[in-house]
């Protein structure tokens, strides 16, 4: 069984349940297949896209909780420029006071921007960090999906190899006095 790393519960336990199936099927006689049921085998694939649409849910969610952070940040940014240009135009009033008041601001323009931009690469940094996860459940569902298809393609095709064989080949008789049981 895959290891779980970050494979939610119902897709983990789904997956173990495709597993152990293949690993109790009976055994063909005289070749490498097993046999399994359908029934099982499509209710277990038609749960596990059940399951599938909980991952993009859950993507979509964190991509929206990263606009939120962005929109956020740029609220936050856009106040704090407002509050700056507030603070400028008050201290106009004399020379000196003026260019005390423009440093002032240019200086909080200059956090807050850096502000911002930290918030959104924070922001940025933990959608993809999320999404990355995501990838990597999604791939590792999508190869034992791929494998169990595999698998199950695998031995369709030796079970063709087996009865093409028995019907080319004559009987062999090694002793020819004897009757066949």
């Amino acid at each position: 069984m895959s290891e779980n790393r970050g494979v939610p519960p119902d897709v983990e336990a789904k997956l173990h349940q495709l597993e152990q199936l293949v690993v109790e099927a009976k055994a063909v006689p005289l070749s490498a297949s097993i046999m399994l049921n359908r029934a099982e085998i499509d209710g277990l694939v038609a749960d596990l896209r059940d399951a599938l649409p909980d991952e993009l849910t859950q993507a979509r969610w964190v991509i929206q909780e990263r606009d939120e952070i962005l929109e956020r940040a740029q609220a936050d940014a856009d106040r704090i420029l407002e509050d700056a240009r507030a603070e400028r135009d008050r201290l106009v009033s004399e020379q000196e006071v003026a260019r005390q008041a423009q440093a002032e601001a240019d200086r909080l323009v200059a956090e807050s921007r850096e502000q911002a931009r930290q918030m959104r690469l924070e922001a940025e940094d933990y959608v993809d960090a999320k999404l990355a996860n995501f990838e990597v459940v999604l791939q590792k569902t999508l190869g034992a999906v791929e494998r169990g298809r595999s698998k199950l393609r695998g031995g369709l095709d030796s079970d063709r190899l087996t009865d093409d064989l028995v019907e080319t080949e004559e009987p062999f008789d090694a002793d020819p006095d004897t009757e066949p049981s």
